[in-house]
């Protein structure tokens, strides 16, 4: 298998930008060869070249799926940004007294720890309460992991030890070291794909929406449409987070922020 040249990595940055909205500068060359060399080698090819033809000659959509999914996966863990929960909490403890349905959106979800740390703090605090969560992902990989619900423990470093007790099952044997989420819990959450480049499908109007660690790699005018689509769904009133080191100022958007990487949209 030949280096990854310059034209080529260039050819898989405007692939991943067209697919996914996502912009990846020349330090991230080295992370594209490592991680689609092993397309290379499963497809017994010589170069990325020959790989980035056979995802433009349209006749492999799966494979053109495992390169999106090899190119947009990103760490994440239980409970990330916990401040965030924090506010999540109030907010379905004021819904919890309205009576109302809580709905929350991980809109990046990826393996669905986001996704699962929601449903511990709504489970805890509206009890048997109307809430509902949807999580979707461009990868199709992560939402495989997101349904089946093991993690390894190291991902929940930051899961408070009740919460732990509650709803996770410790694994042992060949399962030591990992977590399960408990049925209950696995059973309020949704997953699903969806691509936030395109226009949405009908989710619904949603109280809580979560788009962290995401909008880091789009570029403005990306991020302008991304904000737009993602917040029309939000009811008025609801709230809308993005990761710490992120930000909206700029993007046109009519959402009022009410603390750092929280906003809201207007009654």
């Amino acid at each position: 298998m030949r280096p990854i040249t310059d034209t080529e990595f260039a050819r898989f940055q405007q692939f991943i930008f067209e697919q996914a909205g996502i912009t990846l500068s020349s330090a991230k060359q080295a992370l594209v060869s490592g991680r689609l060399g092993k397309r290379l080698t499963a497809h017994q090819l010589e170069s990325f070249g020959d790989y980035f033809q056979m995802l433009a000659s349209g006749q492999h959509p799966d494979e053109v799926q495992a390169a999106v999914d090899l190119l947009t996966t990103n760490e994440t863990y239980f409970f990330r940004e916990t401040k965030h929960f924090d506010f999540l909490r109030q907010q379905a403890l004021l819904a919890r007294q309205r009576g109302s349905n809580f709905r929350v959106w991980s809109a990046a979800s990826s393996s669905g720890e986001e996704a699962y740390s929601v449903a511990m703090v709504l489970a805890d605090c509206l009890e048997g309460g109307p809430w509902e969560i949807l999580g979707t992902d461009i990868s199709t990989h992560v939402l495989q992991q997101a349904t089946r619900a093991l993690y390894s423990m190291e991902r929940a470093r930051h899961v408070p030890s009740e919460f732990l007790r509650r709803y996770c099952l410790k694994g042992e044997g060949d399962y030591a070291g990992r977590l399960l989420i408990v049925p209950e819990l696995r059973r309020r959450v949704r997953f699903g794909q969806l691509n936030l480049n395109e226009a949405l499908p009908e989710i619904g109007s949603f109280d809580f929406v979560l788009l962290r660690n995401v909008m880091i790699y789009f570029n403005d005018d990306t991020k302008r449409s991304v904000v737009q689509r993602v917040s029309s769904v939000l009811k008025p009133g609801g709230h809308f987070c993005v990761g710490h080191s992120e930000t909206l100022n700029n993007l046109g958007h009519r959402l009022e922020q009410v603390a750092p990487s929280i906003y809201r949209r207007p009654s």
